[in-house]
């Protein structure tokens, strides 16, 4: 059996379900888990984490195949998809639970994040400074079945054609050389 050479990413950029959606249309990633991760309670629930107790932040865990896509693309389309210069916040969702956030999962990832983080601000793009918060990943919780793959399920649900679906729009017309290509078969 031949294994791929992966890594995992763990970001926090507000709501999972528009995190995840944008990473799964992103060639060489294989695989994004919505779930929590940067807090202190054990095996949390979304409404625990809603409920700004537990410390955690939504976050997708993603696995990424590094010979198709590096750490640092990954990390550019993450400040390209959310406003990283909200303190706990994107948008109406508001509380420490949707934080920007990298939890880097080794030194290099580290590393990494800071030159990103220098690269974005040098740039300009923002007005304000970014408060993207670069901590070490402890643990991962992945969220209830039903938060998996919420946008692919619902994408007529209020929330998702509203603020998910424009996201994701935007995101695939910056992208398009970048997504996955889709089989005619499907």
């Amino acid at each position: 059996m031949e294994h791929t050479n992966t890594e995992t990413a763990t970001l926090a950029a507000g709501c999972f379900w528009c995190v995840e959606a944008v990473f799964d249309d992103l060639s060489g990633v294989e695989d994004v888990v919505s779930g929590y991760s940067g807090g202190h309670k054990e095996n949390p629930t979304y409404q625990e984490v809603c409920s700004e107790t537990t410390g955690h932040a939504e976050v997708a865990q993603i696995k990424f195949n590094p010979n198709e896509i590096s750490f640092k693309e990954i990390l550019q389309v993450f400040f390209a998809v959310h406003d990283p210069t909200t303190l706990n916040r994107q948008g109406n969702d508001i509380g420490s639970s949707y934080r920007s956030a990298i939890f880097y999962h080794s030194d290099e990832q580290k590393r990494i994040a800071e030159e990103v983080i220098k690269e974005v601000t040098e740039e300009g793009i923002y007005d304000n400074p970014i408060v993207t918060e670069v901590t070490a990943f402890d643990k991962f919780y992945p969220a209830e079945n039903y938060h998996q793959e919420y946008f692919a399920n619902n994408p007529n649900q209020p929330y998702c054609a509203a603020v998910v679906a424009p996201k994701v729009a935007k995101f695939r017309q910056k992208y398009v050389n970048r997504l996955k290509t889709r089989s005619a078969a499907i």
